[in-house]
């Protein structure tokens, strides 16, 4: 699937500032250039969408409830990144 480009923001971008976007930590502009391009865009709408379901079924799980091993290897994860 070739990435698409709506506006001057690539999907790739998008991807990089979803969370910042969901949680509502975006200054007003670069919101605006994200809705732009979400307008516009299918696939980051979708992905946008599942990011949002994603936090509503795992976002209040307790920590106590995650695996240590897991949970390391997730922190090791998102670090690497």
């Amino acid at each position: 699937m070739m990435p698409t480009i709506v506006d001057d923001l690539a999907c790739k971008e998008f991807v990089e500032l979803v969370t910042e976007y969901l949680e509502g930590g975006m200054p007003a502009p670069a919101r605006a250039r994200v809705d732009l391009h979400l307008a516009g865009c299918p696939f980051c709408t979708i992905y946008l969408e599942q990011m949002r379901q994603t936090i509503a079924l795992l976002g209040h799980l307790p920590q106590s409830e995650v695996n240590p091993r897991a949970l390391d290897a997730l922190l090791d994860a998102f670090r690497g990144r």
